[in-house]
């Protein structure tokens, strides 16, 4: 586990049960961003999460391990991709407990998984908000791309070198 996330942290498959927690992070992370914020007000259908990769096994969740009760606190979800790579679809954790390692480990996860299945890149389509911890995880900008909500930037992670 990376030494930089918070203690009891951990990483796990969904399931059908997490939805609506993972609906209402969607949400709040969503909605944080308030350069944001009312462009998706103005669109709510972009404000729902329906977890279509939950059921398939793609989805997987930072949540805490403490005996009392497990809180998830973020999310990710990863779709096939490229021929060289997967994609990572969904990367979202409550903004309460954001810059405590939740999505470093997330993609720590998703890496170390593409990697086992033979894959050479990993591929995002992300927020320009979030490029310096795309940068941070070792992302590399590609290009730039129009999404339904603006301008998006195309990240790839070499495999071979993280």
């Amino acid at each position: 586990m990376d030494d930089r996330a918070e203690p009891g942290l951990v990483v796990r498959t969904a399931v059908a049960s997490d939805l609506p927690a993972l609906q209402q992070i969607y949400r709040a992370a969503s909605l944080s961003n308030a350069g944001d914020a009312a462009m998706l007000l103005a669109r709510p259908e972009f404000l729902v999460f329906t977890g279509e990769g939950i059921a398939a096994g793609r989805t997987l969740v930072a949540r805490t391990d403490s005996p009392d009760a497990e809180r998830i606190v973020g999310f990710a979800t990863v779709a096939p991709g490229r021929d060289d790579g997967p994609e990572v679809e969904d990367l979202f954790v409550d903004p309460g407990r954001r810059r405590r390692g939740a999505a470093r480990l997330l993609i720590e996860r998703i890496v170390a998984d593409a990697r086992e299945a033979g894959h050479r890149r990993l591929w995002v389509t992300g927020n320009p908000h979030a490029l310096a911890f795309y940068r941070a995880v070792g992302f590399v900008p590609v290009d730039q791309v129009a999404t339904e909500l603006g301008a998006g930037l195309r990240l790839s992670l070499d495999l071979s070198r993280t």
